[in-house]
């Protein structure tokens, strides 16, 4: 590294104040590097309040409200989700947990990257995993078994025609860790599909561990995908479709559907059946950029931007198209149902 200006009689730094440069700047991202890791068990100066992922009845999510408890897990009852939440010490841009397993994203480090925490139900973190990008999208398998996640490489919104994705799988039982998902051979329309702009994101595991649905983008159209996982294969089952979320009997998925060109409202939550590949438009009108999650068999719930920008809510509203929306949690992103764990 030099600081050297001009070209014909420019004074360079000297070897001596050259090394200490390099040493000051690896001891700075170290510090950067190890102050993360840290950072990411917990903060003593923060909440301490216990959450255990294997208790079932409680919704985890991300707490946004202003406070010491700002970007950290936390979890309310289902019953009363409008009632005092539970803080705990981890903190996470998008987390998720099934089963008594739970998931972490946390951008960090000087070059954007998102470290990736594998937690076990007592919140401690188990296997961390890095990656390129900003944290996107975050799911565990209903056997707690299956984990993806989905990284921003490059742009940082859907509305970007930039942008880029890195889709990631981890099997807990085995400790296979597939970095990209780019690779598996894809049939498009019925037809065997290369092409170097395939990007994949929002994967969902079915309760086999084995199927999984998700979004490819390729050719500036979204489709969705299902895929098997031990036979490392997916197909397209229909045209525009992002974000699955599968139904807790496996047989709806839920997701964003493009309707409008337009930046302000781009977006609408549909349910699809599986079955008859009929889709329902549900009653939230505003458009919503989350992969929505389901709150019982009835009922999904995501996060929504406040019109002023001023923050986010988790809101809910019937799957069958009917009834109104509403806010769940105040001040909340990334949502999920706790459930026993193993």
């Amino acid at each position: 590294m030099s600081t050297d200006t001009g070209s014909g009689g420019g004074t360079g730094l000297s070897t001596r104040t050259k090394a200490l440069v390099l040493v000051v700047t690896a001891l700075v991202l170290a510090t950067t590097v190890t102050g993360y890791v840290l950072h990411s068990r917990g903060d003593a100066a923060g909440p301490t309040g216990h959450i255990a992922l294997d208790t079932p009845g409680r919704i985890l999510f991300r707490d946004t409200a202003h406070g010491a408890g700002f970007g950290h897990a936390a979890t309310v009852p289902t019953t009363r989700p409008g009632g005092p939440r539970t803080d705990g010490p981890t903190r996470c841009d998008r987390l998720y947990a099934a089963h008594g397993t739970g998931i972490c994203l946390q951008r960090g480090g000087p070059v954007p990257a998102t470290y990736v925490g594998v937690l076990d139900r007592g919140m401690r973190q188990t296997r961390q995993v890095k990656a390129a990008g900003f944290p996107n999208r975050a799911r565990v398998s209903a056997s707690g078994a299956m984990l993806s996640w989905t990284t921003f490489v490059q742009g940082d919104s859907y509305l970007r025609d930039d942008f880029s994705t890195r889709t990631s799988i981890l099997d807990t039982r085995t400790g296979k860790l597939v970095s990209n998902v780019e690779g598996i051979p894809l049939t498009l329309e019925g037809k065997p599909y290369h092409a170097a702009d395939v990007n994949y994101w929002g994967v969902n595991f079915a309760a086999d561990d084995n199927t999984f649905y998700a979004t490819v983008r390729t050719g500036g159209r979204t489709y969705l995908v299902e895929g098997d996982y031990r036979k490392w294969t997916a197909r397209t089952l229909r045209t525009n479709a992002e974000c699955p979320s599968l139904s807790p009997d496996g047989t709806r998925i839920v997701f964003k559907k493009r309707v409008n060109a337009s930046a302000n409202r781009p977006w609408r939550l549909y349910v699809l059946n599986l079955a008859t590949m009929e889709e329902t438009p549900l009653a939230e009108v505003h458009s919503i950029d989350d992969q929505a999650a389901w709150l019982d068999g009835h009922t999904v719930m995501y996060g929504r931007a406040r019109g002023s920008g001023s923050g986010w809510d988790v809101w809910a509203v019937p799957s069958d198209g009917t009834g109104t929306p509403h806010v769940l949690i105040h001040d909340a992103t990334s949502p999920a149902v706790l459930t026993a764990g193993r």
